[in-house]
């Protein structure tokens, strides 16, 4: 069987130290792993705090209110040795609500620098973004979070070797318009994996893999991966494989809403395999995962997704939204034993 006998991930804590959340930026800088900002809720401001960690157990509040203020599924990544903060969505559904072009670097996470206040690409969250060939590149992605009219997925390409200048390398890179999905470099290619729309109207969320030698010329690898159709979930790449984490999908059952608790791996993004652990934590979705030390961490997320009402909103999220960390580690030699 597939990922039969597999590692078990530890829990690592059960509170991180920072206030439950998900739709966190995150990434891997100076030996720590780092989060930006989040969402605690649709009628609350989204958290503009900075934290970090050197061992997933204790964090450190590195900054209580950044400059940026779209702190809601931003991109994040580190290039030229700066951690960047771009794009993100702003104040939920309350008034003033708005997606951002804006690009912010730091080197401690504590001051940062506007590289630009509008991006050549169009304000937007959720798209994927990569370091690819010495440049940043954004991928697809929502100008408007909570629309219900088609046109506001995107799928344009664009990237820049400085955060200011951005030059259009596709306006239709040929994988459906699409946010929530994940963005991979693996293999000397731009890797793009699932992802879809906020509000579902039918086939709206994605199990499909393209990748590109260039950003511009892209090959579908599958149509339909073995995981589930889903958005809002992690993937990262670890023991030369690429892996997709968790995530939400109402495609499976009409009206029905599901969070994953899986994992699967691939060598060529066509092939895939489910690693079946014992123990694992909680179904989630826009959670965070990196590689770090050598071994796979998942932390924060949403393991429900029923809302009732705005009044009963905030405690229900509260309930739903986590804060605890997890880590994986597998052998190096562990795969020669499937």
């Amino acid at each position: 069987m597939p990922g039969h006998n597999a590692p078990n991930w530890i829990k690592v804590t059960d509170k991180a130290g920072w206030r439950p959340r998900d739709s966190q930026g995150e990434l891997v800088y100076k030996n720590r792993m780092w989060i930006f900002g989040g969402w605690f809720g649709n009628y609350e401001a989204c958290p503009r705090d900075v934290w970090n960690t050197s061992d997933g157990k204790s964090w450190t509040l590195v900054e209580e209110t950044a400059p940026w203020k779209h702190g809601d599924l931003p991109m994040t990544l580190v290039f030229q040795d700066k951690m960047w903060f771009m794009g993100g969505w702003y104040n939920g559904l309350l008034p003033g609500r708005s997606a951002s072009n804006e690009v912010w670097w730091s080197t401690d996470g504590t001051e940062w620098q506007q590289a630009t206040q509008k991006a050549g690409w169009t304000p937007r969250l959720a798209a994927g973004a990569v370091v690819f060939k010495d440049r940043m590149w954004i991928l697809g992605g929502s100008e408007d979070y909570f629309s219900k009219k088609r046109g506001h997925l995107k799928n344009d390409v664009w990237y820049s070797a400085n955060g200011k200048e951005w030059e259009l390398v596709t306006t239709n890179a040929g994988w459906s318009p699409r946010a929530f999905h994940q963005a991979l470099v693996f293999g000397d290619r731009i890797w793009i994996l699932g992802g879809g729309e906020q509000i579902s109207r039918g086939p709206g969320r994605f199990n499909d893999v393209w990748c590109s030698e260039d950003g511009a010329h892209w090959t579908r690898v599958t149509q339909a991966a073995p995981w589930e159709t889903r958005s809002w979930f992690s993937s990262v790449v670890y023991r030369d494989r690429m892996w997709v984490l968790g995530g939400f999908s109402d495609a499976s059952i009409p009206s029905h809403h599901i969070n994953y608790a899986d994992l699967w791996y691939s060598e060529d993004g066509r092939s895939w395999t489910a690693l079946r652990s014992e123990v694992i934590w909680t179904a989630r979705h826009e959670h965070s995962a990196l590689v770090f030390k050598d071994k796979i961490w998942v932390f924060g997320g949403k393991s429900d997704v029923l809302v009732t009402s705005a009044a009963t909103e905030a405690s229900d999220h509260d309930r739903a939204l986590n804060s605890d960390v997890w880590s994986l580690h597998i052998p190096g030699d562990w795969f020669k034993g499937e």
